[in-house]
């Protein structure tokens, strides 16, 4: 009884801090909608790039969901203070799935970056630097929304925290799965006929597309 009525009074006061104006509170609301702009992001990047491993990256994420829900449902362990928030889908809340989804999507990035793209040999200190940047900022958002889960009493510390740690051991191992065993079959499944119908194209030969991109879009401009 009195754990409930502690979480009943934490979820008035932070339902009230972000009435009367909590910036704080707002801010960390919004960004929790963080994977809901990530997989619009995905997938409008998919209708117009067509390209084999950004659709293999959305398919790990798919696959990471499904794993958070295979794990809740093993598991099984309540939300702190679940009756103030009576929209959520699942009562279960180890691990967070918003924790597990960004840090699954901040590691991956984090590898492709690093270990997928190459630095060009004419802008090498700018390809670093915009990449340690890009870096930081993913781990920063990542961070945030983790922290979200935990401000906005949907998940407890521990709850954020193993999610987080599944969502990397997800990343880490769809990522070498993708490079090791999916990259070499790309060509053939480019070659495919019906890749050929919706122009499905595979990039993981070229070492930096945001260059070949460049290069080509200014050749064929001209």
């Amino acid at each position: 009884l009195v754990a409930g009525s502690i979480c009943e009074v934490q979820a008035d006061l932070s339902l009230l801090f972000v009435s009367l104006g909590d910036f704080s509170g707002q801010l960390l609301a919004y960004l929790s909608l963080g994977p809901i702009f990530i997989i619009v992001g995905f997938v409008t990047l998919i209708i117009f790039k067509r390209e084999l491993h950004t659709i293999s990256f959305l398919g790990g994420l798919a696959f990471n969901e499904g794993v958070n829900w295979l794990i809740k449902n093993v598991i099984r362990e309540p939300r702190p203070c679940e009756e103030a928030h009576s929209t959520v889908t699942t009562k279960y809340g180890m691990p967070s799935s918003h924790s597990q989804f960004m840090w699954f999507f901040s590691v991956y990035s984090f590898l492709f970056l690093y270990l997928r793209m190459h630095q060009t040999n004419n802008a090498r200190f700018l390809d670093l630097l915009w990449r340690h940047v890009l870096s930081i900022c993913l781990v920063t958002v990542a961070l945030l929304v983790s922290y979200s889960r935990v401000y906005l009493l949907y998940h407890t510390w521990s709850q954020v925290l193993y999610g987080g740690v599944a969502g990397s051991i997800m990343a880490i191992a769809w990522f070498a799965f993708t490079q090791e065993i999916l990259t070499p079959l790309f060509p053939r499944i480019a070659a495919w006929p019906i890749s050929e119908f919706f122009l499905i194209r595979d990039t993981s030969l070229i070492p930096n597309i945001l260059w070949f991109e460049y290069t080509v879009t200014r050749a064929e401009a001209r």
